[in-house]
């Protein structure tokens, strides 16, 4: 059983209970093991960023809708003290740390001002927050956990990477028996003015892996060269780096399980097991063929 709670009643925040705890370390232990899998390295990020670390990636520009700010309380006068459960707006006095959207800024940051690999691939787990509309449980949090897979290199990296999880997370929904969609989604990532803007009104830079033609618990990314400019990550030739990453919401997928497996968690924590150690024998026998001349061993991890 699982609590939700959150301001004015809205179900915008979870407290897992053990069972759905225990289903969500188990997905998060699959997809972190499929990056580990195919050599990524793993990093921890805080939760909350300097305000000048988001907007250089154009957060505040982009996603203001969604953005949410921290800032230390204003105790100089009375005003600080919360009035029918919530602060005024003089009661904070500088709201210094923002608090992502989405994990991936984390290794962006990481590797700020450094050079990297062709190859190089890092995963990590973060929590993230978003000012959403409206909020429905599980399926659409104010903080929920998001996994994801980070490439930074190539651009021929970042592709194959894109390619080879995008099997491995169909693969892997086939074998749990969840049908998803994949699917263009429209997020302006890139400013409207820019050459990125339109190339990605030409050809999707994100696609999502919806559930029930709505809900979506995965999706694979593609940045070009974006972050690698912000931050000045740069490759041994002096190019900047080229990103893309793999994200996997933790408790959209415990809602999709739920609702899968009539709310029988037991069940749905056998069947991922079980799913994850078919996926992976696919996986090692596809990584076994010899590829054609020319083409990527897709599927390989």
């Amino acid at each position: 059983m699982n609590r939700l709670t959150g301001s004015d009643g809205a179900p915008a925040l979870a407290i897992l209970g053990p069972e759905a705890t225990r289903l969500v370390k188990e997905l998060d232990r699959v997809f972190a093991g499929w990056g580990l899998a195919a050599g990524a390295e793993e990093i921890s990020a805080p939760p909350l960023f300097p305000v000048p670390d988001l907007e250089k990636f154009d957060v505040y520009t982009n996603f203001p809708h969604l953005a949410w700010v921290a800032g230390s309380l204003d105790v100089t006068g009375e005003q600080f003290k919360p009035v029918e459960g919530r602060f005024g707006s003089g009661a904070v006095s500088e709201a210094r740390y923002g608090l992502p959207h989405a994990t991936c800024y984390g290794a962006y940051l990481f590797h700020e001002g450094g050079q990297v690999a062709d190859d190089t691939l890092v995963t990590l787990v973060n929590r993230c927050f978003r000012n959403e509309d409206h909020y429905g449980g599980l399926r659409r949090l104010a903080s929920f956990q998001m996994r994801e897979i980070v490439a930074l290199g190539s651009f021929p990296h970042t592709q194959e990477v894109l390619a080879r999880f995008t099997g491995r997370i169909q693969a892997f929904a086939a074998a749990l028996g969840i049908e998803l969609a994949k699917v263009p989604a429209g997020d302006p990532f890139f400013r409207n003015d820019g050459g990125r803007a339109l190339m990605q009104k030409l050809s999707p830079v994100k696609y999502e892996f919806q559930y029930g033609g709505d809900l979506a618990i995965a999706s694979v990314n593609t940045h070009r060269n974006f972050f690698g400019e912000r931050c000045g990550i740069r490759l041994a030739s002096g190019e900047h780096a080229y990103t893309a990453c793999v994200a996997f919401g933790l408790e959209r997928w415990l809602a999709v399980l739920t609702e899968h497996f009539d709310a029988d968690l037991d069940a749905a924590l056998a069947a991922v097991r079980k799913a994850e150690k078919v996926t992976a024998e696919a996986a090692a026998e596809t990584a076994e063929v010899p590829a054609a001349p020319g083409t990527a061993a897709v599927g390989a991890s």
